[in-house]
């Protein structure tokens, strides 16, 4: 009995296993610790480590919306850059106005250009210079052009209209010849002056009353008359219409001789004798 009161108390069998436990973890440091850490919290990591990448794609978006709007700013300008190309060029070294019209499709040519452009190049339309910006824009070039070309369009008209109101010939044989000559032009009528002017010389020295009562038409009725010497029914088979329906009349007697000498032989030029 005497011994036992001396007897050290025994520990509780808990109280052992968590001094063991306490051990350990002071002697392991946290090397020693991790496996029970990790067991305890296999579920949270997981987590933790796929927050920042469930978080991605809400950052990515205002970047991507960004890019997209820069995206669109860059083509509006390259759209804006190519309308103002398409109605505008530079001018190069080397560089016509011909070229420059027909490179790039100007309706009207280098003229159209040249008068859209006056302003810029100046009063020479061959002298440009490297440097130099002209409008290619179709409606203004073509407006232009149209109001400089309907002025010389009009003063040509009337050119041609005013000389042939006022236009007079002399009563001789060079005014016949020459009045005969534009009637002949107005009708395709082919004949030169040298030509007509030889065959009247042989048939009628150049008299428009001249008759032939002595040849075989004379005998049949039908004397040749006038300065080219025709007969009655080849005058009024030749007639050109706007002329006078007399034999004697120089003007129709040339026209009418050559109406039938170019059906015949190809023109009164052809003729160098009886016809």
């Amino acid at each position: 009995m005497s011994r036992g009161r001396h007897r050290r108390p025994r520990q509780p069998l808990v109280s052992r296993q968590v001094s063991k436990v306490s051990i350990a973890l002071t002697a392991g440091g946290a090397a020693a610790a991790a496996p029970l850490i990790t067991a305890g919290t296999a579920n949270a990591a997981p987590a933790t480590v796929a927050a920042p990448q469930a978080a991605a794609p809400q950052a990515a978006a205002p970047q991507a919306a960004a890019e997209a709007k820069a995206a669109k700013a860059a083509q509006a300008a390259k759209a804006a850059k190519s309308k103002a190309a398409a109605g505008s060029y530079t001018v190069a070294s080397g560089d016509t106005l011909h070229g420059i019209a027909t490179s790039h499709k100007v309706k009207g040519g280098w003229q159209t250009l040249y008068q859209a452009n006056k302003k810029v190049v100046g009063d020479d339309p061959g002298l440009i210079f490297p440097g130099q910006r002209l409008s290619l824009g179709a409606s203004k070039a073509r407006a232009t052009a149209d109001r400089a070309q309907a002025k010389p369009a009009a003063s040509r008209s009337a050119a041609r209209t005013a000389p042939a109101a006022a236009k007079s010939y002399p009563n001789n044989l060079d005014g016949w010849i020459r009045e005969a000559l534009d009637i002949m032009k107005a009708n395709n009528i082919p004949g030169t002056y040298q030509g007509i002017h030889r065959n009247i010389m042989r048939e009628s020295s150049g008299n428009p009353r001249a008759i032939n009562n002595w040849d075989i038409n004379a005998r049949n009725g039908v004397p040749s008359k006038g300065l080219l010497q025709v007969i009655k029914p080849t005058f009024d088979a030749y007639h050109v219409p706007g002329t006078k329906k007399d034999q004697y009349d120089p003007v129709a007697n040339i026209v009418a001789a050559c109406n039938y000498a170019a059906a015949r032989y190809g023109s009164i030029d052809n003729v160098n004798g009886p016809y």
